[in-house]
């Protein structure tokens, strides 16, 4: 493996992971924010305009940063998956997770045997099979570098959020509440108060601990995978969590704060 993955590196060490979006392929932009040290930059290959070679380039750019890439792909079929891990992405959101099905689909495409089934080629995702003397080991420090989130966005996750959570190897879950809204029958009206209540009962199943065995969504939220969300992704002004509201606003926040503080010092200094 090139370098370490940043966010499964936060996440083991309790602190939050710092990024942004990217929705369109430029590696000018990862270049220039390369200087503030942000831990990833998410890559929207489900709606952005992302080829491949875009792709490797955007790769390229972020190992040279020691940035994580992270792609949303725009399906969670084996082949296409590949695709992303063979040009260098690190973690994977995957879409529509929906079922059990969907979700041992994911885990299967993203991590090497014995976890999953990903293929192995001769490609820059792979350090193009270069001085691999243990290809075991290899394989096993890049699950262990590998990032899997879950993306639900489907009103079947309400009959199959257990059966979801109890897969293991996926590290992240998120709400698409666009998606999710238009499912429930809400097109385009996600901040819908039916919308908000049923996301907000999904998050405490989401958050509970998942130590080999199904939710327990009486179990106090802040507990297990909780902090592991917090981690990566912020809370948004929608009940649960976002689509990647990434807390780089909390920066500019802060600073637009410290602004405000400073200013209404110098005033009552004049005073």
């Amino acid at each position: 493996m090139k370098q370490p993955n940043r966010v499964k590196a936060a996440m083991r060490a309790g602190r939050k992971a710092y990024g942004y979006n990217l929705s369109f392929p430029s590696p000018w932009v990862i270049d220039i924010l390369g200087k503030l040290d942000f831990d990833f930059v998410f890559i929207d290959g489900e709606h952005g305009p992302f080829g491949l070679d875009k792709l490797e380039d955007v790769c390229r750019t972020a190992e040279r940063h020691n940035v994580t890439t992270i792609a949303r792909v725009p399906d969670i079929g084996s082949s296409t998956i590949l695709r992303y891990l063979d040009r260098g992405i690190m973690g994977i959101l995957g879409p529509h997770i929906a079922t059990e099905v969907d979700a041992r689909q994911l885990v299967r495409a993203c991590y090497f045997g014995p976890l999953g089934e990903r293929s192995f080629g001769a490609n820059r995702g792979t350090d193009y099979n270069a001085a691999i003397a243990d290809k075991a080991a290899y394989y096993r420090k890049a699950n262990e570098q590998m990032l899997v989130c879950a993306l639900l966005e489907d009103v079947a996750v309400l009959d199959n959020l257990d059966a979801i959570l109890s897969v293991p190897g996926i590290d992240l879950y998120s709400i698409g509440p666009n998606d999710f809204a238009q499912s429930l029958g809400y097109p385009g009206q996600p901040d819908h108060p039916e919308v908000v209540k049923t996301m907000q009962e999904i998050t405490p199943g989401a958050r509970a601990d998942r130590r080999g065995r199904p939710a327990d969504r009486r179990r106090k939220p802040g507990s297990g995978l909780a902090r592991t969300l917090r981690s990566f992704t912020a809370p948004t002004r929608r009940a649960g969590w976002g689509r990647y509201r990434l807390p780089v606003a909390d920066r500019e926040r802060r600073a637009q704060r410290h602004g405000r503080d400073a200013k209404e010092d110098r005033h009552r200094a004049r005073r």
